[in-house]
């Protein structure tokens, strides 16, 4: 093979994307060049570091590896000069930044893409009125990766975020292809379009916030007999709980697109299915029951939309979880500027190289592994991308 044609090492690769974020200082008063700082937080968040007084404490005992990649002429800078430089960093091109990274590093299309929302706790700043941090992620359940954020200043505006972020993983072509799951607050005739004009399939939870289909749907699934209907039942056990899942799925929605409908009616583009998803939840000392209705763009039998519906919470726990638990996102109490917006973006740098390592290890211990080990610390840099 040419030399030219093979893949890059994905530090390659990072060194390259970071170098694209604009530094809107001038050049003859830089003492730290932006891609230098931007390398040393990500390899710092990669190596258990959560902070900037522990970034930057990382960065002078770890020069000589740094050096090893970048000049570091001046060395690295002090925790107030990363906090001053990050929070000025423009985070929509940081963003940029990051999706087009994991678009060249990981090219296989992924199966199905969960978008949802966190918030990050302690980042709300009361003095300026300014409300904590939600950031919408849209996360690759089967390879794991983060692909791309969008930053909203609150919950309430997380439906404007999603299409946001939709039209941006559409310029990296990053859904085409693939099953995007939404919880309810997506669950909408704007959203559903888009996701399709990305050449993506819908899998949308149809609750409160659409009443009338809600209503239509549970109608539907009441009078229809159930030998019409694609059924399968799913029982998991652990953590001391039984739980028996019976998905039903209708292929049967011309009484949804018919001619009956009222004019001027939004109507979601392209539904194929719908589906009644029935959990009952035997705990120690209670039993708990929940109906949930779907609507999908993508004709799928009972036993894959069941498995594409616990798929979805992987962004809870592979992603939210690990972010509060192992990186102290919750934690974080970055409030000024775009610090928040833009250390958000580096725990996903730093998470999808840390996840891709191949060892049986936990996240936490391959980050203090990676600290700990300047080869181990190379592996998880220096990895091919595919």
């Amino acid at each position: 093979m040419d030399e030219l044609s093979l893949p890059k090492p994905r530090l390659r690769l990072l060194l390259d994307h970071l170098a694209r974020v604009r530094d809107d200082r001038a050049a003859s008063r830089v003492m730290y060049p932006l891609r230098e700082v931007l390398f040393l937080v990500v390899c710092a968040t990669v190596c258990s570091c959560d902070d900037y007084e522990d970034i930057a404490d990382w960065g002078e005992a770890n020069l000589p590896f740094l050096r090893r990649f970048l000049e570091y002429h001046w060395g690295v800078p002090c925790a107030d000069w990363l906090r001053a430089l990050m929070n000025r960093i423009d985070p929509e091109l940081f963003a940029a930044c990051f999706r087009a990274w994991v678009a060249q590093c990981w090219p296989e299309r992924p199966g199905q893409v969960a978008l949802d929302g966190k918030t990050s706790r302690r980042s709300h700043d009361r003095a300026a009125g300014a409300a904590p941090l939600h950031l919408v992620s849209a996360f690759a359940t089967n390879t794991r990766l983060v692909l791309g954020q969008e930053a909203t200043a609150d919950k309430g505006g997380e439906v404007e975020a999603i299409s946001a972020l939709l039209g941006k993983l559409t310029v990296t072509d990053s859904l085409k292809g693939a099953l995007v799951t939404v919880d309810a607050v997506a669950c909408n005739p704007k959203i559903a379009a888009e996701i399709v004009v990305c050449d993506a399939d819908y899998l949308l939870a149809v609750k409160a916030n659409q009443p009338g289909l809600r209503d239509e749907v549970e109608r539907f699934f009441a009078d229809a007999p159930k030998e019409a209907l694609d059924h399968d039942v799913d029982v998991d056990k652990g953590h001391g709980r039984i739980e028996e899942r019976r998905i039903f799925v209708s292929r049967d929605i011309d009484w949804l697109n018919g001619q009956r409908r009222f004019p001027g009616e939004h109507r979601f583009p392209q539904v194929a299915a719908v589906a009644r998803v029935e959990t009952r939840t035997q705990l120690s000392n209670y039993c708990r029951r929940q109906t949930r209705y779907f609507i999908a763009s993508r004709l799928m039998s009972a036993k894959e939309l069941g498995h594409a519906v616990r798929e979805h919470w992987r962004i809870e726990n592979s992603l939210h979880w690990v972010l509060d638990v192992t990186f102290n996102e919750d934690a974080s109490r970055l409030r000024k500027g775009h610090g928040a917006k833009n250390m958000a973006v580096v725990r996903h740098f730093a998470l999808n190289l840390v996840r891709h390592v191949n060892d049986r290890r936990s996240i936490k211990l391959r980050r203090k592994r990676a600290d700990r080990n300047p080869a181990y610390r190379l592996e998880i840099l220096q990895a091919t991308a595919c």
